[in-house]
């Protein structure tokens, strides 16, 4: 909205301060954080006397948690998504389609987990969404993405799949990268949902992520930095910095709520959006392999979960006490502050090696 001022620019030249997207994206920060800071409180009173109860509370989860959250709101990805929205659409270039698909999958996908928060709070149970049907949905949002970004790139480079350390390692998946693509959105929106599982533990390094996916994507839009740091060049998603800047503030914002102790839970409705904006972002700018570094704690809770469940079918043995691997140190002994800020600094440790990945060619 704001960039249309750019057109003005020539009879008031301040407004061409609108046309650089690092100024566009600090806005959006800002803009995101304030819009959660004034109607946080409105949304959280409107949710808790919606919800009665809250969220049902895992009954084979750690037991100091059917007391100490019982009754808490969920469904606070509505603070992060209305917060990101509002930001973006002001802040963004309207014209950029790459905002549109990556605005697309994550409203999509928060639509998905407010469908499954409902069922939760409904049914006053853990069983939500049906699995096969909720995953059927995130595979078909997310090829459409995939589809749609292909076409807008240009063949073979954006069927191609780039490897981090090698500026010249580039492999030509053709179609078949549409379903790897659409693995990747997939599995980082499931990833993060499985990560939201104590108060802040996930919020951080979603913000963390998005911000790291923020400066790639400024610098994989950017012709000269591309050049310079030996980059693949992505015409367009520069603009894509917006959107990841809105979610920092957004998260920023929903985080002062989400504290220990949360006044209102994330949900799969935030959980599953943020995990799947974060992955277009990385399809988007061709650093789906960075995302395994960037993200990799997510990806050490979904591989926890992956193993326990495996290891149970076939030895009817546990590798954790419990899973995800967070609730394996609730078991050990560790407070739930204690492993909310050691995984913290685990996140901003991995984003540093993944943007180490942009110079190390």
């Amino acid at each position: 909205m704001f960039y249309w001022l750019v057109e003005l620019s020539d009879k008031l030249s301040v407004l061409n301060v609108f046309r650089y997207i690092t100024f566009r994206t600090g806005g959006a920060v800002i803009t995101a954080l304030i819009f959660v800071f004034l109607f946080g409180p409105l949304i959280i009173g409107r949710l808790r006397l919606l919800q009665g109860k809250g969220q049902p509370i895992r009954s084979d989860g750690p037991q100091s948690h059917l007391i100490a959250k019982a009754g808490t709101p969920t469904m606070g990805g509505l603070m992060i998504l209305s917060g990101m929205l509002v930001s973006t659409l002001l802040w963004a270039n309207p014209a950029n389609p790459y905002v549109w698909i990556v605005l697309g999958v994550t409203l999509g996908f928060g639509l998905v987990g407010f469908y499954d928060d409902y069922l939760k709070i409904k049914r006053q149970t853990n069983a939500g969404f049906g699995g096969r049907m909720r995953l059927g949905i995130e595979i078909v949002i997310a090829a459409l993405a995939c589809v749609a970004l292909v076409v807008l790139g240009h063949l073979p480079f954006s069927t191609s799949l780039v490897f981090p350390f090698f500026k010249e390692l580039v492999v030509n998946l053709g179609w078949f990268f549409v379903l790897f693509a659409t693995f990747i959105i997939v599995g980082a929106g499931n990833a993060v949902n499985l990560t939201d599982g104590l108060d802040g533990l996930a919020i951080v390094p979603v913000m963390i992520a998005a911000a790291s996916f923020g400066m790639i994507a400024y610098l994989s839009g950017n012709a000269v930095f591309a050049d310079y740091l030996q980059i693949h060049y992505v015409a367009g998603t520069g603009e894509l910095a917006v959107v990841c800047g809105a979610v920092v503030g957004a998260g920023l914002g929903f985080l002062w709520f989400n504290a220990p102790p949360a006044s209102i839970f994330m949900g799969d409705t935030g959980s599953l959006a943020l995990g799947g904006m974060i992955g277009a972002v990385a399809v988007a700018t061709k650093h789906e392999i960075v995302l395994a570094v960037i993200g990799g704690l997510f990806v050490l809770e979904a591989v926890s979960v992956i193993v326990q469940v495996v290891s149970f079918r076939l030895t009817g043995k546990r590798v954790f006490k419990m899973a995800p691997i967070h609730h394996h140190f609730e078991q050990l002994g560790w407070t739930e502050p204690q492993i909310v800020i050691r995984f913290w600094i685990v996140a901003v440790m991995l984003a540093l090696a993944g943007l180490s990945t942009l110079k190390l060619r």
